[in-house]
């Protein structure tokens, strides 16, 4: 079996996915952000948003929390609370795995619920790197430390 392509980045559509409304890629997030149209929503662990960096202005709510790594059972709760009506909830973790099941989570509770490609940090490249292969940071979209 061969190994799925890459995302096609330069899409300015939403690409189909299962279980929930669909993959984006961080510009296309971005954009839907500033138009008023979604909430991003940020499912890293409160060190990862600290010690990493985050969004400004996004929703902190992590689908998992250190240590143990388990689901927050109160995410569904906590995501309904924050999530304006009608906005779209665009859904951001590392590397873009956590922010499928969280996605998929979202829309199981009938929000319309988006992966952002990538992630924050994007892949790893072959030393085990992040953030030389795409994600949120070297996209150059916005995004601070403390």
């Amino acid at each position: 079996m061969s190994a799925a392509p890459p995302p096609d980045l330069s899409s300015d559509q939403p690409r189909p996915a299962e279980g929930y409304a669909g993959d984006v890629t961080p510009e296309l997030a971005w954009r839907w952000v500033q138009a008023g149209e979604a909430v991003l929503v940020d499912v890293r662990t409160d060190a990862e948003r600290e010690w990493v960096g985050f969004v400004p202005g996004a929703m902190a709510l992590g689908w998992k929390q250190w240590p143990g790594m388990a689901v927050d059972p109160l995410f569904g709760e906590k995501l309904r609370a924050g999530l304006p009506a009608g906005k779209k909830a665009v859904l951001l973790c590392r590397s873009g795995v956590r922010s499928i099941a969280a996605a998929r989570r979202a829309t199981e509770l009938g929000v319309e619920a988006y992966n952002i490609l990538e992630g924050f940090e994007g892949e790893a490249d072959a030393e085990g790197h992040r953030n030389r292969k795409g994600g949120w940071r070297l996209r150059g979209l916005p995004w601070r430390q403390n």
